[in-house]
């Protein structure tokens, strides 16, 4: 059990202490808002429909700040990763959640399978696709991955009523490739086929559209099989770079 949230694994009960986070945070609270741009940031809230305040910082600057953040200091363990990431959530702007996102997807083979309540704290809280999916991917996947024995909570992630979390399961294969589960992806894109959210059903099409780069007639005969199940969306997505 990795050391969370307080000591504990719920990741909802604050952070652990942290000399690297306070260094990180003391850092990030100085550079980010010095290069704010108010027009870029309106932009960035308008097109994210309103999920979070942004400090307008484009992609290129934030990771040039970031990489002034982070020179120096020591290479984060799961407790500082844990710090930095809950911390990171429980500030406004957005960017602070994408600053915390690219240091666990750095990190993530120094992360236990006890991280995995603090990443769906992260995935259900100020949800959105900018954040849960590099999540979902990179993070919950790298976990699952290391740990096959997450599998299982994988398998509870899809019956959840959180929709955020059910993508998060459709998804956390998606770089896996030939080591995919085909058989678990597949029922889960069936047990979630008649979710009524847009963001759900574009999982199950992205999911099974990349697992196509791998096993293209796998993917195929399971559309053709399930098409009745599945939603039009999923099923574009599924078949778009392979036909029918």
């Amino acid at each position: 059990m990795g050391v969370t949230a307080s000591g504990t694994s719920d990741g909802r009960s604050g952070p652990p202490h942290s000399v690297l986070a306070d260094t990180l945070l003391a850092r990030l609270t100085v550079s980010y808002p010095a290069a704010a741009d108010p027009e870029r940031a309106a932009a960035a809230r308008a097109y994210m429909k309103d999920i979070a305040p942004f400090l307008g910082l484009t992609t290129p600057d934030r990771r040039a700040l970031s990489r002034e953040v982070l020179r120096g200091t020591p290479v984060p363990d799961e407790a500082d990763c844990t710090a930095v990431a809950l911390r990171c959530w429980q500030l406004p702007e957005r960017e602070y959640q994408y600053f915390a996102v690219d240091l666990l997807r750095r990190h993530v083979r120094r992360l236990s399978s006890g991280f995995l309540p603090v990443a769906r704290h992260l995935v259900s809280t100020a949800s959105w696709w900018d954040t849960v999916d590099l999540l979902a991917a990179h993070v919950v996947g790298g976990l699952v991955a290391a740990d096959p024995k997450l599998r299982s909570d994988m398998d509870e992630w899809i019956e959840d009523d959180d929709l955020w979390v059910v993508r998060t399961a459709l998804l956390h294969q998606l770089r896996y490739r030939e080591a995919t589960d085909s058989g678990r992806l597949f029922a889960y894109c069936v047990r979630r086929s008649g979710h009524p959210d847009f963001f759900v059903r574009k999982a199950i099409g992205w999911s099974l559209r990349e697992y196509a780069k791998t096993d293209s007639d796998a993917v195929r005969a399971f559309v053709a099989r399930e098409r009745d199940r599945l939603s039009p969306l999923s099923v574009r997505e599924a078949l778009k770079n392979i036909g029918p």
